[in-house]
């Protein structure tokens, strides 16, 4: 049984709205992190469920450079992240509200 164009984007749709969510709601600085990696990987879905639809690569060569970007954006966020536990001791969003000191 194939999935249609419907399944792939209500699919994307929930992924995405997931980690909006997640975004809003947690306080964490890595599931924030891993909410906003949840929401780029959405949006590749749709990007690869259209180019299936059209039957053409555009989508998926788009998707490459994705992910290209998101493996230099995963390299920066987390040592960020790293840094700021090693500076304040935490990653709680809360105690993290004033970056200068």
């Amino acid at each position: 049984m194939n999935a249609g164009l419907n399944e792939y984007l209500i699919l994307s749709g929930l992924l995405f709205a997931l980690g909006f969510f997640g975004v809003l709601l947690r306080k964490n600085t890595l599931v924030i992190y891993m909410c906003l990696e949840l929401m780029l990987v959405a949006s590749t879905l749709a990007l690869v469920a259209f180019s299936r639809f059209n039957g053409t690569l555009d989508g998926h060569v788009f998707v490459f450079f994705i992910l290209t970007v998101a493996a230099a954006e995963v390299a920066v966020g987390l040592a960020i992240i790293v840094a700021l536990f090693r500076k304040r001791g935490t990653v709680q969003v809360d105690e993290l509200k004033e970056l200068k000191h």
